[in-house]
């Protein structure tokens, strides 16, 4: 059949003909995307979106790049490969030269590079498996509110219960440390939450009763993405890295979603002046196709040949795009781009908190940025947090549906509106952006509260 023609509904009836209950976006993103170019998409009725949502923060370059398109386009006039498995190629060692060129030169000097099949779930599988044949230790710890993706094993590192729920034999010997998160502080301190955060984590490594064995590795996210845009401060992460280190676990650095320039750092760990032991990177690492990596210390290197696989490893179109992505956003100093367009939507995500009460926290770092939603008329606690307001959240995200802008949800009980725009934004686009996310939320709280804001 040919759908060229199709409608959004004709389109939309079909996928859900077919396409399991696991589908997600198309329930409150009802469209059909069409077309794309940049910071836009149009659906197949002819409307047109500004695209905050971008592959879930993979389309650093937007969609259909002139860097990306030229790279793909010169890969099949080539009669390039068009994967490989893990035999190397011109354009494979092109790539790992210009991703070590981005790596801090500390960390780059002993690097070793993994490809793994496609997805960033997959490489955090694969720093799982490292990490523990390394050390020969079986636990790990990892965070509340983190996010490593859905397959078994990363599902296990995940902070958030509800996906777990239904998996029988969820990844066990996972030990969910409390993350810093200011507006919702473990310790009910604030931002001093860090400092206690810290100091938890170093003396339950100290405890010989704390009821798990020594740890093969510490997963964590520098910036949470899916966990609500929760950004803690440089301190913390630099105690992460030396507790772990007097400690002998390897610090796993998850940077799929905030790497490559998307926090304003190249790499968001940068700000710390930290060196991990293992790097995580899909998402934009790809060029917005296909691609995982785990780059790791070269004394972590004890697997045996074949020990880690997947058919996809070697997908040579995404490393031609990956390595022309890469090099536009170091040539082009798109990590200080994007630090300045965040702050510019920042101002409006601030502006709208000082306006309505139920824009109960802004954060994040960059174009990586987080609206929680809360219930107003409910009593706030002792350091000013009221509950989460999931259903408004979608309110707000349907609300800028209808006014021509793709967000996310995210975070505690998904009630974080969150923006993940391409880093080529400009600055008119982010005027847009931010002047539509406040007239939804003015829309929604109007519509809660019987047009009280």
């Amino acid at each position: 059949m040919d759908y060229s023609d199709a409608s959004n509904d004709r389109l939309l009836d079909r996928q859900a003909e077919r396409e399991s209950g696991a589908r997600s976006y198309p329930r409150y993103l009802p469209m059909a995307i069409r077309e794309a170019r940049g910071v836009e998409v149009t659906d197949a009725d002819g409307n047109t979106y500004y695209d905050c949502l971008a592959g879930a923060g993979t389309l650093h370059l937007g969609h259909n790049h002139p860097v990306v398109v030229e790279a793909i386009e010169d890969a099949m006039a080539a009669d390039r490969p068009m994967h490989t498995l893990d035999i190397t190629t011109p354009i494979k060692e092109a790539f790992v030269d210009t991703l070590f060129d981005s790596l801090p030169d500390e960390f780059a000097e002993s690097a070793k590079i993994q490809f793994c099949s496609p997805a960033g779930t997959d490489a955090v599988e694969a720093a799982l498996k490292l990490t523990k044949t390394a050390t020969g230790n079986r636990s790990v710890l990892s965070f509340r509110g983190g996010y490593h993706g859905m397959t078994h094993g990363s599902l296990g590192l995940m902070g958030d219960t509800d996906p777990k729920e239904s998996i029988p034999g969820t990844m066990g010997n996972v030990h969910h440390l409390p993350y810093p998160y200011p507006y919702r502080c473990p310790f009910g301190v604030g931002e001093d939450g860090h400092e206690v955060a810290s100091e938890y984590v170093e003396r339950l490594l100290e405890d010989p009763e704390r009821g798990f064995t020594d740890p093969a590795a510490m997963v964590l996210e520098p910036t949470q993405g899916e966990g609500g845009s929760v950004a803690p401060p440089a301190e913390w992460l630099r105690e992460m890295r030396r507790i772990t280190r007097e400690h002998d676990v390897p610090l796993v650095v998850d940077e799929i979603q905030s790497g490559l320039g998307r926090t304003g750092e190249l790499y968001d760990f940068e700000r710390a002046d930290i060196t991990p032991d293992v790097v995580t990177l899909s998402k934009a690492v790809g060029g917005g196709l296909p691609l995982a990596v785990t780059l790791y210390d070269e004394e972590l290197d004890e697997w045996e040949s074949g020990a880690h696989t997947g058919t996809f490893r070697g997908n040579q179109l995404a490393m031609a795009a990956g390595r022309a992505t890469i090099e536009y956003i170091v040539d082009n100093d798109l990590p200080s781009h994007a630090e300045q367009m965040g702050a510019r939507l920042r101002d409006h995500l601030d502006a709208a908190a000082d306006r309505f009460a139920a824009v109960g926290d802004v954060r994040g770092r960059g174009l990586m940025l987080g609206a929680e939603m809360v219930d107003a008329s409910a009593d706030a606690d002792a350091l000013g947090a009221r509950p989460p307001a999931p259903d408004l959240a979608e309110t707000v995200q349907s609300a800028c549906f209808e006014r021509g802008l793709l967000v996310e949800r995210g975070g505690r009980e998904v009630a974080t509106v969150r923006f993940l725009p391409p880093l080529i934004v400009s600055k008119e686009q982010v005027e847009d952006i931010g002047r539509i996310f406040r007239e939804a939320v003015e829309a929604a709280v109007s519509e809660a509260t019987g047009g009280s804001p």
